[in-house]
């Protein structure tokens, strides 16, 4: 299917070619060859430096997935789920699903290419009548899921450190560091707290870092992949087991089990939008973003399996990986094939770097959705948020707005050992949400609007934006489940609990100053920057105050 959407898409970039009426201003826009004239065109000022090419697009995009770490960290839930069956068929099925919301969004992407993402696009592609309800709603899933899903790479880290310095033990077997709550919460803060201070500070030098990564990533797959098959220690299991056995032990009815396996490459896959929050930072956003985000979703597939099918080989004992106190298996798993902590230690190094890099990564992006969504006056306290440093280059208040929220939740892991879960599930949740919307709405309106657009997948398009579709409604209720039946207290997924408390916190701003105030996207001014013309399509109310112009430092 990935070829077919490439090709389909690097088609002629005018629809007249394609027998489609080419609507007036989106293509002009399009076809300028400032990206700043084109961001202008869609209502904004360019604030931000553009510096990163296709590539360095893509590979940022890599590092937000941040394959095979992103896997790493939750690769308890399809051991537990049934194991190699999930963690093998399960990982390619949602890599064959998330290539369809990919090219969705890229689509739309090529059409309307601002920080905004979805958000933006949502208000562009809906009826004048319920605009901006919609755009605020999807605006909101958006900042919630960039928020909670950076929260929970941080902590998935953080978890995932204490594992992998858990591979020395004692004389008696027992763990080196058997870390208190407190203990994890401050390494938490202390992952945090780095991965911002790269994120603000190295902005310069992120798409480099970005370039690093995906080297640095290969090196460590093969690195794994080489030595745990050569070396063996405890065996190695059959072809059938790795990609056929399944044994089940989470509770749930079999297929059911299955999944909510899928959590793990559901949370692997969750940033695929996240990049478009980078577009006014890129060169050439209506091409290079869209194909970044599919070129993305085909290598992390490849690499996804060079590093779990090499694992499923020499997986210990089932029972004993889902029974850690740690929650993270793959440290042990490493331990056991390689047969020493030093071994271990070497191969878990190129993943511990790799999760601050995907860290930072997430940290970005979550810092130019928040930015974005701020400016438009949607977000409690906009007039502070919305603010660029100068000397930075940077939202950096939006930054250190999404850090704090970040921390703040984190505390939840004094009340419940598996806030992880609830961090990942809405993270999940919630920006699968909001990349379902804008395609929602799009398919609502015939797809008439992407017709304009570089990246048009034509009548596959249909097919493509209904399995993106299919999944978001899947996703909901999946990911507020526990992974394991039955349940203590203590270990209670409040993924639903999080996801409705950001729920009613929205609709009360909406509700309290929302709905006279907010009236979204500056769109009046929609296309004037090249004479076009275009009409605002914004509500006539004349409650409706626009939000003021964006301020610098």
């Amino acid at each position: 299917m990935s070829a077919q959407i490439m090709a389909t898409a690097s088609g002629p970039s005018d629809p007249s070619r394609l027998g489609h009426p080419r609507q007036p201003g989106a293509l002009e826009a399009h076809d300028s060859d400032s990206a700043d004239e084109l961001l202008e065109a869609l209502g904004y000022k360019a604030e931000l430096i553009r510096t990163r090419s296709t590539w360095q697009v893509a590979f940022m995009s890599f590092v937000l997935a941040s394959i095979p770490y992103g896997l790493a960290t939750t690769l308890y839930y399809p051991l537990q789920g049934g194991g190699p069956v999930v963690v093998i068929w399960g990982w390619l099925l949602v890599s064959l699903i998330i290539l369809c919301v990919a090219a969705s969004l890229g689509e739309i992407t090529s059409v309307y290419p601002t920080a905004g993402g979805v958000y933006y696009q949502t208000f562009m592609l809906a009826p004048v009548a319920w605009r901006r309800v919609a755009a605020y709603v999807c605006g909101w899933l958006y900042v919630v899921g960039n928020i909670t899903i950076t929260l929970a790479v941080n902590f998935g880290t953080t978890l995932f450190f204490v594992a992998c310095v858990n591979v020395f033990t004692k004389e008696d077997g027992t763990d080196i560091w058997e870390a208190e709550t407190y203990q994890i919460f401050l390494t938490f803060l202390a992952v945090t707290l780095l991965c911002n201070a790269i994120s603000v500070f190295g902005n310069r030098w992120l798409p480099l870092l970005d370039t690093f990564a995906i080297f640095w990533t290969f090196v460590g797959i093969f690195a794994i992949l080489i030595t745990v098959l050569v070396v063996a220690k405890q065996g190695r299991h059959s072809a059938s087991y790795a990609f056929g056995h399944f044994e089940p032990t989470s509770g749930w009815p079999a297929g059911w089990s299955f999944c909510v396996g899928l959590l793990h490459a559901g949370y692997a896959t969750s940033s695929t939008g996240m990049i478009i929050s980078m577009c006014e930072e890129v060169e050439h956003p209506a091409t290079q973003v869209p194909k970044a985000m599919v070129m993305t979703i085909v290598i992390n597939t490849i690499g996804g399996l060079l590093f779990l099918v090499p694992l499923m080989f020499v997986l210990p004992d089932l029972t004993e990986l889902v029974s850690l106190a740690s929650g993270q298996p793959l440290p042990t798993i490493i331990k056991s094939a390689v047969g020493s902590s030093g071994g271990a230690i070497a191969l878990l190094i190129p993943l511990m770097v790799l999760a601050i890099l995907c860290g930072t990564a997430c940290t970005t992006a979550t810092s130019r959705c928040t930015w974005a969504f701020a400016r438009d006056g949607a977000i409690p306290g906009s007039k502070w948020w919305k603010k660029v440093h100068t000397g930075l280059d940077l939202p950096l208040n939006a930054n250190l707005l999404a850090t704090t929220i970040e921390i703040l939740l984190g505390v939840i892991y004094f009340g419940s050992t598996s806030a992880f879960n609830a961090f990942s599930g809405v993270g999940v949740i919630a920006l699968t949400l909001s990349y379902a919307t804008p395609i929602a709405v799009s398919m609502l309106e015939g797809r008439e609007q992407v017709k304009q657009g570089r990246f048009y997948l034509g009548k596959l398009g249909w097919f493509v934006n209904a399995i993106a579709i299919a999944w978001s409604v899947f996703a909901l209720p999946l990911f507020c489940m526990p992974p394991y039946i039955p349940i203590p207290v203590e270990s209670v997924n409040y993924a639903s609990v999080v996801f409705v408390g950001f729920t009613c916190i929205a609709v009360a701003w909406y509700a309290v100053w929302g709905h006279k105030n907010y009236a979204g996207p500056p769109t009046e001014t929609l296309g004037t920057a090249h004479g076009q013309g275009i009409v605002s399509n914004a509500p006539e109310d004349p409650d409706f105050k626009r939000p003021v112009d964006v301020k610098k430092d």
